[in-house]
């Protein structure tokens, strides 16, 4: 897929953490009501949020266009090169060493994209420009965890489910990571 000329892709920055934030809050609130409830949401978000390591590493995009002149944040996501599968600065389990491209597989993570801008081939650019990054990194491999959300768009894109795990948030709910991996 060739980027759209009206969206535009750049390496997010720390200044940019806030709009991240807020165009995270957002999908999560509206984007996941099709496939779980508000409690499940609630569960859902304990494991999703910023993490810094990414864009300290540079692995982490944002997607822009411009709307009234000015440009606005419509999505947001990346890769790591780090073995942590997912969650923000926040989540327990985090290992931050590096992956060896040789042995180990890259990660996308944390994708979001803003409720009024989806169905517009926003993942899809995200996951070309992750899997992109990190091919070019020397990796064949790329795995994610998933929501249940957005298993249909990574298995649209050739991603495989191989585990599921369950976690029971504060408030008694399920939350689901699918995890996912595909062949560079």
């Amino acid at each position: 897929m060739t980027e759209p000329s009206r969206f535009r892709s750049r390496i997010a920055s720390e200044d940019d953490i806030p709009a991240i934030t807020e165009l995270m809050r957002a999908s999560i609130a509206v984007n996941m009501r099709a496939f779980l409830s508000e409690a499940e949401i609630k569960a859902a978000q304990e494991t999703m949020g910023v993490d810094r390591s990414l864009i300290a590493d540079g692995t982490y995009f944002v997607i822009e266009t411009d709307v009234d002149g000015s440009p606005v944040m419509v999505a947001c996501g990346g890769w790591g090169k780090r073995r942590t599968l997912y969650g923000g600065d926040h989540s327990p389990g985090r290992d931050d060493s590096l992956s060896d491209p040789a042995k180990d597989a890259a990660r996308i993570r944390a994708m979001y994209t803003h409720p009024d801008w989806t169905r517009q081939g926003l993942g899809t650019l995200l996951l070309e420009l992750g899997e992109g990054a990190a091919r070019e990194a020397g990796f064949s491999t790329i795995e994610l965890g998933s929501t249940v959300p957005g298993r249909p768009l990574y298995e649209a894109r050739g991603y495989e489910a191989y585990f599921t795990e369950h976690h029971t948030g504060a408030n008694g709910e399920r939350n689901t990571v699918i995890h996912m991996r595909k062949a560079l």
